[in-house]
């Protein structure tokens, strides 16, 4: 059965042997765990690098011969990257999920790789099974990328196609593994609510991406289907992102010139700097799981974004931002910071706050601005109107 899906699907346990194996004779893999690992010595003495990592890698990986013990034993690099990384990570909502079902967790997107690491990272110290992660074809360039996300049940969404007929069959294959995957194979899936990171903090779930889960159970009413599913949203708040000043200064060339085209490599630096870069406090909720799913994907989408806008952790520096921000709403009644979180917490907020804003030029600050001051409106509008 699972052949149909052969094309996107995560590896099996059966192959994870010789994964690893083709990870670890993969050049380009080496070279980067060598300068991310000895960044002074990776440039003159790559060459000797490389080896060792790879003979280090095979002991260490040694016997490996599922995904589940693979993830076991990367666990304790995710702990240090959390701690190196993060003022620390909380959850809550976990307790609504219950072991042995599967769910689709609708997530907010806003790093790459470190949004459904999260949720990965509290799913598995709940001691759930990890979800299965939908992640685009445009990230995966180079085949080791490849080999490492569909290792760590990552499954692909072919994004790069662009005829209209192969589009529609990426979607409808797509739409059949995810609900072959919740509903046989009784494994969870997380799927971001809108392709590519919400670049200006504005979180919304795209209704295509609803549409799409239904392609394959057209013989099924829409909110049926989608119940069967066990719809949970999720929310990820990151007190301060790694990323932030490059996503300011794409919306301002976007603002200015009408389009941003990436440079080679940007995605890498990307997900280089969101896993390492420094994020503060990161909260992680979900929400109940919905039994009820509204009639259509739009009315599902207002459905999921009141959930996952109203569950978003505001940190102190999300207040500092709203305040100065040009585009507050003036009909919502928003708290001064200094009334809602201690002297020391606030403190600490505004010196990082100011670092980050004397580090963008000063016409792309309206825009980190508004990547900070966004979740406030979003989450405020939601309080005050329902």
């Amino acid at each position: 059965m699972m052949d149909e899906f052969e094309a996107i699907r995560p590896y099996a346990d059966a192959e994870v042997p010789t994964v690893m194996a083709r990870l670890f004779d993969d050049q380009t893999f080496l070279a980067i765990l060598a300068r991310f690992r000895f960044p002074r010595l990776a440039g003159s003495l790559g060459w000797a690098l490389k080896p060792l990592i790879a003979r280090y890698l095979r002991k260490e990986f040694a016997g490996l011969e599922t995904v589940d013990a693979l993830q076991e034993k990367i666990e304790p690099y995710i702990d240090r990257t959390i701690e190196r990384a993060t003022d620390g990570i909380t959850y809550s909502g976990l307790e609504q999920l219950q072991r042995g079902r599967a769910y689709l967790f609708l997530a907010n997107h806003r790093d790459i790789v470190m949004d459904p690491a999260f949720v990965n990272y509290a799913v598995y110290q709940a001691g759930l099974r990890t979800p299965r992660i939908a992640i685009g074809d445009n990230l995966l360039q180079r085949p080791f990328v490849s080999d490492l996300m569909r290792l760590n049940k990552s499954f692909i969404v072919h994004r790069s196609i662009t005829g209209r007929r192969e589009k529609l069959a990426a979607y409808q294959l797509l739409s059949a593994y995810i609900n072959h995957s919740i509903r046989q194979d009784g494994e969870s899936v997380w799927i971001a609510q809108a392709e590519g990171r919400a670049k200006d903090g504005d979180d919304r779930t795209d209704s295509a991406i609803l549409k799409m889960l239904h392609m394959s159970r057209k013989d099924e009413p829409f909110a049926q289907a989608m119940a069967e599913l066990r719809p949970t949203p999720v929310s990820i708040s990151y007190e301060y992102d790694p990323c932030d000043q490059a996503k300011a200064r794409e919306l301002y060339i976007r603002a200015t010139t009408g389009s941003y085209t990436k440079a080679p490599g940007e995605d890498d630096a990307s997900i280089a700097l969101g896993i390492t870069g420094y994020k503060g406090r990161v909260h992680v909720h979900f929400g109940a799981p919905m039994e009820r799913v509204p009639e259509d994907a739009k009315q599902f989408a207002v459905a999921l974004d009141r959930e996952i806008l109203g569950n978003y952790r505001l940190f102190p520096v999300n207040y500092l931002a709203y305040h100065m921000w040009a585009g507050k709403d003036p009909a919502l009644e928003v708290p001064d910071a200094a009334t809602l979180f201690n002297e020391q917490e606030l403190q600490r907020a505004h010196a990082e706050w100011s670092k980050r804003l004397a580090a963008c030029p000063s016409v792309q600050q309206p825009y980190l601005v508004e990547q900070y001051a966004t979740p406030v409106r979003n989450q405020y509008q939601i309080r005050q109107h329902g």
